[in-house]
């Protein structure tokens, strides 16, 4: 068995500490480093702060931007605030996830894209609109510019 790499974890702790009051931003960080909370990190973690498991994982699943498995290269997250509602944000969903071949949520065999429905982007006056990683692309009111923006990826 491949011993896990922690190193980037102990400079999380050095830097945020071991105490409850740190968890979320432990958290922030080692998602950042390793792409997603394993099952080894979470452990790694509650053995470091005294933490229970089970109430890390009550901070995961309660917050919608921690991971618990890898995403693909490229996260595609379609908007469902208000403004893309109405826009068509539905339709917009519905041909990305065509195109890409995967449900909401995943993530494409090949590991290039992860689909994802977020409630806003905070991008009105593009409604509606897709994120890619961290490119903005709005007014997306045809399958054919919904194509030309993940052809770019």
């Amino acid at each position: 068995m491949v011993k896990a790499d922690f190193s980037k974890l102990e400079a999380i702790f050095a830097k945020r500490g071991k105490g409850p009051e740190a968890l979320i931003a432990i958290l922030q960080d080692a998602q950042k480093a390793y792409g997603y909370l394993s099952e080894e990190t979470v452990k790694k973690i509650s053995d470091e702060t005294n933490i229970p498991e089970a109430r890390i994982y009550g901070v995961i699943t309660f917050y919608n931007w921690f991971r618990l498995a890898p995403i693909g290269k490229n996260l595609v997250r379609v908007c469902h605030g208000t403004a893309c509602h109405v826009g068509g944000a539905e339709s917009v969903s519905q041909e990305v996830s065509n195109i890409l071949g995967v449900d909401d949520g995943k993530t494409t065999p090949d590991g290039k894209f992860t689909l994802e429905r977020v409630a806003c982007l905070g991008c009105c006056s593009l409604a509606p609109c897709i994120m890619i990683n961290e490119d903005v692309y709005g007014r997306l009111d045809s399958p054919k510019k919904i194509r030309e923006v993940l052809e770019g990826y």
